[in-house]
C-alpha cells in the first residue's frame, strides 16, 4: 500500500505552494518522495516552505509568479525546468476572494478575481501541461475548487463564478489530455480557514457553516494531503481523471 502513493523520482509545481492550504499539498506531496518546485508571488513565503520541506528530508526549491501574467508564468517554467528537467504533477492551488455585495462589485475587482482564480489557471495549464506533452511526460494536474463551485454561497458571487469555470476548466483538460497520458483532476475543499476566508467568517456565517457541515467543524490543512497525494499517484488513481472530488466534511451532502 505504500507503493501506491510514493511519489519518489517525480517532480511536482506547486502553484500556490506558498499559501496555507497549497503549501499543506506541496508539503504532502514532498512527504511521498516528490522533489517539488513552491511557486507564489511572494518568494519568502515560499522559502518558508522550502525549508519545512528541507528540514522533513526532502527536496524543493522556491520560484515567483504571477499566475495572472503569462509573461510571469513563462519565466518561471523556464526556471523550474532548468532546476528540476520537467515535471510530472501540476497543482494549482492559488486563489483570492471577495466580500463585495453582488451590486457594489465593480468590474475592476471582479477582473482580478477572475485573472487569479480562472484565467490564470487556464494560461498555467497552457504553459505547463504544453511542456509535460512536449517531454512525452504522463502525470497528474490537480486544481484546487471549492463548494461555493457546485452550491453557490452568499457573498462571494465572483469567487463562486470562477470556481465554477474552474471544474469546466478540469473536466474539458481530462478530456483534452486523456491521449497524452495526462489526468486533470480537482479537489473540492469545504470551508478549511485561510487568509482568503478569514475576513468573512463572523460569528453569524460560521454558525451557519457549522449547522451545513454534518462534521461540524472546519477542516485542517493536513486533511487534504490524502487527496492530493491519491490524485497525483499515477498508480493509486490511474484511471481517475474529470473527478471533482470533495474534501468537505459533508457539505455537499446536506440539504435540511
Amino acid at each position: 500500500m505504500k507503493n501506491l502513493f510514493d511519489l519518489s523520482g517525480k517532480t511536482a509545481v506547486a502553484i500556490g505552494g506558498n499559501g496555507v492550504l497549497g503549501s499543506s499539498m506541496a508539503i504532502g506531496l514532498a512527504d511521498h518522495g516528490a522533489k517539488v518546485a513552491i511557486v507564489g508571488r511572494n518568494l519568502e513565503k515560499a522559502e518558508e516552505v522550502v525549508k519545512e520541506i528541507e528540514a522533513a528530508g526532502g527536496q524543493a526549491k522556491a520560484f515567483t509568479a504571477d499566475v495572472s501574467s503569462k509573461e510571469s508564468l513563462l519565466k518561471a517554467a523556464d526556471e523550474i525546468e532548468k532546476w528540476s528537467g520537467g515535471w510530472d504533477i501540476l497543482l494549482n492551488a492559488p486563489g483570492t476572494n471577495s466580500a463585495t455585495p453582488f451590486f457594489e462589485l465593480d468590474m475592476e475587482e471582479y477582473d482580478k478575481i477572475m485573472d487569479i482564480n480562472l484565467k490564470g489557471i487556464v494560461m498555467t495549464c497552457q504553459i505547463f501541461a504544453k511542456r509535460m506533452i512536449e517531454q512525452e511526460r504522463k502525470g497528474s494536474i490537480i486544481n484546487i475548487s471549492s463548494v461555493s463551485s457546485t452550491t453557490p454561497l452568499s457573498r462571494v458571487f465572483t469567487y463562486s463564478v470562477s470556481k465554477a469555470g474552474l471544474n469546466s476548466v478540469t473536466q474539458f483538460l481530462a478530456r483534452e489530455f486523456a491521449e497524452n497520458g495526462i489526468r486533470v483532476n480537482a479537489i473540492i475543499p469545504g470551508f478549511f480557514p485561510a487568509e482568503q476566508n478569514r475576513k468573512i467568517l463572523d460569528k453569524d456565517r460560521i454558525d451557519s457553516i457549522m449547522r451545513h457541515t454534518p462534521m461540524q467543524r472546519f477542516g485542517e490543512s493536513e486533511e487534504l494531503q490524502g487527496a492530493t497525494v491519491f490524485l497525483a499517484s499515477d498508480k493509486a488513481s490511474s484511471f481517475v481523471t474529470g473527478a471533482l472530488l470533495r474534501v468537505d466534511g459533508g457539505f455537499g451532502a446536506m440539504t435540511i
